[in-house]
């Protein structure tokens, strides 16, 4: 298993391009510089009315498969 950490702020109406399937996928830089690439139908579940701020930890696979991505705060 392998875990990344990182920051997302987006704001409501940013959300929803990613929400209703205008993006596919998402491309974060987690805290140790790597750029990680998710599907964007992981984020569904943190939008709010302010969009989606926070933390968050990513865990994929030995095979580089999503796992889960979880708030962290």
């Amino acid at each position: 298993m392998t875990e990344y950490y990182f920051a997302l702020y987006l704001s409501y109406s940013e959300c929803l391009d990613y929400y209703h399937g205008k993006y596919k996928s998402v491309q974060v830089t987690e805290d140790g510089g790597k750029t990680v690439r998710f599907a964007a139908s992981h984020l569904r579940p943190f939008i709010s009315s302010l969009g989606i701020r926070g933390r968050f930890r990513l865990t994929l696979t030995a095979d580089n498969q999503f796992l889960k991505l979880e708030k962290i705060s």
